[in-house]
Parts: structure tokens; sequence; C-alpha cells
């Protein structure tokens, strides 16, 4: 991924942050045939090591576990908060004309080896922690064992999980750290006037780096 400095994020925390409020990844792997992707939530453990373990899993009927080139690490790519930025919020669109568009948005790619992982201990393990990471917000959050068992075990036979040790971490914070106190300032005006959930989002991630 192309990381201009100024989007630079390195801190290992606010990285595992953004995994962890945003799970829902989009895995990246090469196969025989060329890249394949598939979009699944994922569990981070940041006991293991250092940058932490991914772990998930997947159909047994999606290729994609079966067919893969272990030469090459996966990717899974975890996408924050974004919005479009106007022009029209900069001063110098009414002074000289000369701005454009652009997207602001924060994203994380991490980069391991995948291991296919098919032991019913460790799916019923991992859809139990999954489970409870996502029900937490419920007012009664379901857990696996709310469902009959010879059900869920009937369900793990149609999924294979997999575990994927990070080796290389990336972040870019794309908000504005590029622009002068001036414009920052008019995008902050601008996408608090909008008063969505999402512009207002991005308003505090521009005004926290500025």
């Amino acid at each position: 991924m192309y990381i201009p400095r100024a989007n630079e994020e390195s801190r290992i925390p606010v990285l595992h942050q953004l995994i962890q409020t945003e799970p829902l990844a989009a895995l990246v792997t090469m196969s025989a045939s060329g890249l394949l992707a598939s979009h699944i939530p994922m569990v981070l453990d940041r006991a293991d090591s250092t940058l932490g373990i991914l772990r998930g899993h997947v159909s047994r009927a999606n290729p994609q576990w079966r067919d893969l080139n272990a030469s090459v690490d996966a990717l899974a790519i975890f996408s924050g908060p974004q919005h479009y930025i106007t022009p029209s919020w900069y001063p110098g669109k009414l002074e000289h004309g000369k701005e454009v568009p652009t997207w602001n948005y924060v994203v994380v790619h991490a980069y391991g080896p995948l291991q296919a992982m098919e032991e019913e201990a460790w799916l019923m393990s991992h859809l139990e922690q999954l489970t409870a990471e996502n029900e937490a917000g419920t007012p009664i959050p379901w857990k696996v064992s709310d469902a009959p068992a010879d059900f869920i075990r009937s369900q793990i036979k149609g999924i294979v999980g997999f575990e994927i040790p990070i080796r290389r971490l990336e972040g870019k914070w794309k908000v504005s750290q590029n622009r002068s106190a001036r414009d920052k300032q008019s995008v902050i005006a601008g996408l608090t006037e909008l008063n969505t959930p999402e512009s207002l989002t991005m308003k505090d991630l521009v005004a926290e780096r500025s």
C-alpha cells in the first residue's frame, strides 16, 4: 500500500483497535489462477505475538482455502471510516479555483501466512469467541450454546477455519493531513454541517490529526 509519510499510522495499539472496531475484512490470497478475495469477519488475538494472530472461517465450498499459494502471504484489509471531500469546502475554490475532490479514509493492511484449521474443537472455540465479541453490544447476547448441539455440529461441518500470524501491519489514516490549517478547518466545518454519522466521525478524525 502506498502510504505518504503524513498519512502513516504505525502504532500497533491504534492499528489493533481499528481491526477490532471494524472486524469485517477483505481476505486476499494468491491462487493458481490469480487473486481470490472473500469478505469475512475476523478475530484478533493479541496475546500470542507482537503483531497478533487473525482468525476466521470460510465456507467449505469456498475454493479459497484449498487453492492457496502458500509461498505468498495472505492480505487482510480492514476498512475504517471514510468520506468524500468536496473542493467546495476549500477557500481556494473561490479564490483561484485550483482545487479538486478527494476521499478521506482509514485502512489497515495485515499480511501473513494463512493456515487452514479443520479441527472441530478449534472451530467451536473460534465461533464462540467470534460470537461473544460481536454479540457484546446486544441487550441479550446470543451464544453458540443457545442453538442445539447437533445443529451446531452440522454447521461446523460446512466451514473451514484459518489462522494468519501477522508478519506485517500497515496503517493509513488519510484525513486531510496534507492540507493547510485553514483548509482543515473548512473541511471540519463542511463535515459538521452535513451532520451525518459518517461525516461527524470523519470530522473528529480530521480534528484529531490537525
